[in-house]
């Protein structure tokens, strides 16, 4: 059973959230190269956003990492499925056997560009939109032995259309090596008391972004 343990909202017991100071992005220069490696492995094109973000979620001692830690055991766990890197290379922390052939390889010369291009999600659309701005709506209930992004005090929940983003990349196949399979995305608002209960404040709501799969016409 696939298990995020990404999946924190509405859940007590980890403790406060510590704000950091604005444009603090570093914290040892380490995490600087952490970040560089896992953009330059992931613009090789062996696996996708999708897939990485679920490897990174299913880590066991996720709670325990820091956010650049996470990334590179992600990483790690990523170039090991992918037969990029043997046990014995990680454990001697170098390269032992002879390296394996890339789709692509990021240059230096070429990081501006390819960051700047970024990775659009937006296809075409094979059939018309189920909703409509204003449309209520209800989340899925069940959960999914596999990777999404519909957060779990979300499901089965009711909601509001706020806005139709047009199709995107479906990221719960993407993440399974499915295929693309587009669907079209929405922006979803939810009354915080809808998703907390009576004690929430009356006044705030909660947006998600939610594939069209993932709702259901609230009648």
């Amino acid at each position: 059973m696939y298990e995020s343990h990404a999946d924190l909202g509405g859940k007590g017991n980890h403790g406060p959230v510590i704000p950091e100071s604005e444009g603090e992005l570093f914290h040892a220069e380490w995490e600087r190269m952490a970040l560089a490696i896992t953009l330059a492995m992931g613009a090789t094109g062996t696996w996708n956003i999708d897939e990485s973000r679920s490897v990174r979620e299913t880590q066991s001692n996720y709670d325990s990492l820091t956010y650049y830690q996470l990334w590179i055991q992600g990483l790690v766990a990523l170039l090991k499925k992918h037969g990029l890197v043997e046990d014995d290379e990680v454990a001697a922390g170098k390269m032992l056997h002879p390296a394996k052939s890339l789709k692509r390889v990021l240059r230096a010369v070429d990081v501006p560009a390819v960051l700047a291009k970024g990775a659009p999600t937006l296809r075409s659309a094979n059939s018309a939109a189920l909703f409509a701005v204003g449309d209520q709506v209800t989340t899925r209930s069940n959960a999914v032995d596999h990777h999404t992004r519909l957060p779990a005090y979300a499901r089965g929940k009711k909601g509001l259309i706020a806005a139709v983003y047009g199709p995107h990349v479906f990221a719960d196949t993407h993440a399974q090596g499915l295929g693309e399979q587009p669907q079209w995305l929405y922006n979803v608002v939810f009354t915080a008391r809808e998703l907390w209960g009576e004690d929430a404040d009356a006044t705030s709501t909660v947006s998600i972004d939610a594939w069209e799969s993932y709702l259901e016409p609230h009648s």
